[in-house]
């Protein structure tokens, strides 16, 4: 397994830092910096206390985590979140609750999200009247069949 050195620093201290909960874990596991609490239907930019250096060529995305969406309803709006590697202010989690009656609370140092750091490739975009057909086409949305 490769490895990247990530640079970090915390904009308070007794914020964990992120970890693996288990080994093979493609996650690090973030969290809040504050408490906090979404009321059904409630979005809200949570705060994660770090922030990170990437070296260019890597991504850092925020991901859901399972166990708040099925156990709560909660999950982040714009999944994945996606840190670039110039990026160095705070992370923040833009989280919802989607249960229609129950309050989700979170205590500071709850774990709300998790960071997957990946490599990128960059794209050069070249311009064409049209593309080279394949065996799909134009098909989407459905069209192999139904769920």
């Amino acid at each position: 397994m490769t490895r990247v050195q990530v640079l970090i620093t915390r904009t308070d201290p007794t914020v964990p830092l992120p970890t693996y909960a288990k080994g093979g874990d493609a996650g690090a596991d973030l969290t809040t910096r504050v408490d906090f609490s979404l009321a059904p239907g409630e979005r809200a930019l949570i705060p994660t206390g770090i922030s990170i250096a990437l070296p260019d060529g890597y991504v850092a995305l925020i991901h859901p985590r399972s166990g708040l969406a099925i156990k709560h309803g909660v999950t982040l709006v714009n999944a994945p979140g996606t840190v670039d590697a110039g990026y160095r202010g705070e992370i923040s989690c833009i989280m919802i609750n989607h249960d229609k009656n129950q309050i989700a609370a979170f205590k500071k140092g709850d774990r709300i999200a998790q960071m997957v750091i990946q490599k990128v490739e960059r794209a050069d975009f070249i311009e064409l009247s049209q593309l080279p057909g394949s065996g799909r086409g134009t098909d989407g949305f459905g069209s192999t069949g139904s769920a």
